[in-house]
């Protein structure tokens, strides 16, 4: 069973895209990484089915295949994997110090954060069973499967907004399915999405049930005003609430905005030297698997830069 050393070089937290690819450049430039996994080896990924718009892969490629893959290859090139929980980063001086849930404690030279960010759900029972088999969090990611299909997105603000226009591409009815009698979007997206014939409003609502087993076949809706039950004839179901950046760890160490998102500078770096952010948990606008390996890339090259200017 591999530990880490009592001082590593690079350490990477979560292994998406971001994550896998900053190991195969640190692994490549000998800087023998450790990849600490996290609760969702592999992340977002290995929750979507078929991917279209990854690079390299004319006719498509399984999600959990394509992470499979840029482990195997991350491995080939030296990078170590430990399946653990981290519960506390310690990051007021270098090496940082690095908690894990069954009690190790190690240092680290440099720090890279892909730990990502995590969709909102509605929390209903079969949603998440159904991820990937009519359940999305990602119309880009997903949009495609649903041509000439009726499906609903779930949400009022600028993220359903956008999705549920962005959908109109494919399918043939979008119900976009808001808890109020107005939009929270801007009133540009709200213009766009009220005067689109594809899109049709389902006002004072919320799902109560998701229909089917195996596949999404409908939604229970209710109406929150009249407290009346209809059947929405859907195959699949678009939940655009937000999302959540997995950042909680390094709170009060780094600058977040608002949202709890990583602010980066000059690539990947933050304001602690040595410490880098990459994917989602610095990126709420692209939020693709091709945008995070790029960013992952970019902080493997922040951290050895760093690395060299430290040796001189």
């Amino acid at each position: 069973m591999i530990k880490p050393e009592s001082l590593e070089t690079v350490t990477i937290l979560g292994s998406g895209p971001a994550g896998l690819t900053a190991a195969i450049y640190a692994a490549r430039a000998d800087l023998k990484p450790l990849l600490i996994h996290g609760g969702q080896p592999g992340g977002q990924l290995t929750t979507t089915t078929e991917v279209e718009n990854f690079p390299g892969f004319e006719k498509g490629v399984m999600g959990p295949e394509l992470m499979d893959a840029c482990t195997k290859q991350a491995e080939r090139f030296g990078t170590r994997f430990i399946q653990a929980t981290v519960t506390k980063v310690d990051l007021t001086k270098r090496p940082f110090r690095i908690t894990l849930d069954n009690g190790t404690s190690f240092e680290t030279k440099t720090l890279i954060a892909a730990t990502g960010a995590s969709a909102k759900y509605l929390g209903i029972p079969k949603e998440q069973s159904l991820i990937g088999k009519g359940v999305s969090a990602c119309a880009t990611c997903d949009g495609f499967f649903f041509r000439n299909q009726d499906i609903a997105v779930i949400g009022g603000g600028d993220t359903a907004a956008e999705e549920a226009t962005f959908l109109t591409k494919f399918a043939k009815t979008v119900y976009l399915i808001h808890r109020r009698d107005e939009l929270r979007a801007s009133k540009a997206m709200q213009n766009r999405v009220l005067n689109n014939p594809k899109i049709k409003m389902v006002w004072d609502s919320a799902v109560e049930e998701i229909l089917g087993d195996g596949e999404v076949v409908g939604l229970k809706i209710k109406n929150l005003k009249t407290n009346e039950f209809t059947k929405l004839d859907v195959t699949g179901m678009f939940v655009a609430i937000g999302h959540k950046p997995n950042s909680d760890l390094f709170k009060g160490s780094v600058d977040m905005d608002e949202l709890g998102y990583i602010i980066t500078h000059d690539g990947t770096k933050t304001k602690v030297p040595g410490f880098y952010a990459c994917g989602d948990l610095q990126d709420h606008i692209y939020r693709q698997a091709v945008t995070a390996a790029g960013t992952g890339c970019m902080s493997a090259l922040d951290a050895e830069r760093f690395l060299q200017s430290e040796e001189g």
